[in-house]
């Protein structure tokens, strides 16, 4: 590891808890039934306004995935690992509240863990950020946690 590399690393220890800008994005009845049909998932809740009333809901909800084609704020661009080889090493996601035709999401991010280990092929860094996803009612409707790996 070279010396600019270690000093990236220190920058990006020191940054934890750091926050992207918010982004705000307007739910479209018409977006979620294009995003259900896109997924190949013809369940009601998704994409029938008449039979989702009477579900628990009471009307059309978003899939759970459909917050992934919600871009997030990136970081500042000095919070970036350092290294080229990049990989996705998971995420886990907690759901709180159904997302609805009329709902304003915002999205913010947040860095908030980053270790480094030695692998196989050198220096590894792994960097864990946590998405929040929150309605126009100040509810969390969901949060990610996802590690990426980079080498």
């Amino acid at each position: 590891m070279n010396q600019e590399q270690i000093k990236t690393i220190k920058e990006l220890e020191q940054a934890i808890g750091t926050e992207s800008s918010p982004v705000t994005y307007d739910v479209e009845l018409g977006s979620i039934i294009k995003f259900a049909r896109a997924i190949g998932d013809p369940n009601h809740l998704f994409n029938d306004e008449v039979s989702s009333r009477n579900s628990r809901h009471g009307g059309v909800v978003a899939p759970p995935t459909f917050l992934r084609s919600l871009p997030v704020n990136s970081f500042n661009p000095s919070l970036e690992s350092p290294f080229t080889r990049r990989l996705d090493g998971g995420s886990h996601w907690d759901y709180f509240e159904p997302i609805r035709p009329g709902d304003r999401i915002t999205i913010t991010q947040k860095l908030t863990d980053v270790s480094q280990r030695d692998g196989r092929l050198g220096p590894m860094l792994f960097m864990t950020r946590e998405i929040r996803y929150v309605n126009q009612f100040d509810q969390t409707v969901a949060v990610p946690r996802g590690v990426g790996i980079s080498s």
